[in-house]
């Protein structure tokens, strides 16, 4: 259903916290001319855990508003409690999006019998497509590739994000599950031999600020040209490592605060990039052009 540069979308923030609808329309109309080819509304980088379920929704309803059909809405709707996440993707349905993304419960640390009822439960409420995520440095918990072969065997669950950076994880899954079965890399660093393995996309952070040319990366990397993609993505690599250098999303909210694109707001616990790695980030940014010197 989705393939390509898929960008794991900031939420933009005034200063005291609130969410800037304005800017938020702004970016959704950015990625939509720089050829970005789905948008994923408040995972991770869109500070989903600092949201709470009525501002959640309306943030997911607002980009699918700005986006008019002119390119696919994926909604993290994920939580550590079931009935959470089903209340989430029911209201992500409701408001239009095309599917949900659903991180594995986090702090929980279920075991994998747990983790496929949980899934297994979500699917079976809203019939909606569903991309599981699983991105065990953040949420304590490893789904393994067998449990994601026993819930890719659910109509509705069309996917997984592997945020594990394991690129031979990826492969057994893909051969765990078939071709028809979505793969998407959710570590940019190791996104372009993924989708040369088989993989159908990046759900990613570098593509926030850089849309065009991560867009151009996947379809070079899906069409097999891997000297065009590996050309592309070394210019991008300085990009993946340093939009890490403190806990996603203060990096990427910084770097798109310095291309005039959002306001510098950020919701505690998280707080502003330290300064001595904006100098290193701006730097990325100049490279590409993306900010003046």
């Amino acid at each position: 259903m989705f393939q390509g540069s898929m960008v794991a979308l900031a939420t933009p923030m005034h200063e005291d916290g609130r969410v800037d609808e304005a800017a938020l329309a702004a970016l959704v109309e950015f990625h939509v001319e720089n050829q970005t080819d789905a948008i994923v509304a408040v995972g991770t980088t869109g500070e989903s855990a600092t949201l709470d379920e009525t501002e959640h929704c309306e943030v997911v309803k607002q980009v699918v508003e700005q986006a008019r059909g002119r390119i696919p809405v994926i909604a993290g709707t994920g939580s550590n409690s079931t009935r959470e996440a089903i209340e989430l993707t029911r209201c992500a349905k409701e408001v239009g999006a095309d599917a949900c993304l659903l991180v594995t419960p986090y702090y929980n640390k279920p075991t994998q019998e747990g983790l496929y009822q949980h899934f297994k439960a979500v699917a079976g409420a809203v019939a909606i497509p569903q991309i599981l995520y699983n991105v065990p440095g953040r949420t304590a918990v490893d789904m393994l590739p067998g449990t994601v072969a026993r819930l890719a065997d659910i109509e509705n669950i069309i996917g997984i994000k592997d945020a594990t950076g394991d690129v031979q994880r990826a492969r057994d899954i893909i051969g765990l599950c078939g071709p028809d079965f979505e793969v998407y890399s959710g570590d940019d660093g190791t996104a372009m031999e993924l989708m040369l393995a088989g993989a159908h996309g990046d759900i990613s952070v570098t593509a926030n600020v850089a849309p065009k040319m991560m867009h151009e990366m996947c379809m070079a990397a899906l069409a097999g040209e891997r000297e065009t993609a590996r050309h592309l993505n070394d210019q991008l690599m300085g990009l993946h490592h340093n939009l890490f250098l403190e806990a996603n999303p203060i990096p990427v909210k910084w770097a798109l605060y310095d291309m005039g694109l959002i306001p510098g707001g950020i919701r505690l616990p998280l707080t502003i990039l330290a300064p001595e790695y904006q100098v290193i980030v701006h730097d990325e940014l100049r490279k590409l052009g993306l900010v003046d010197a």
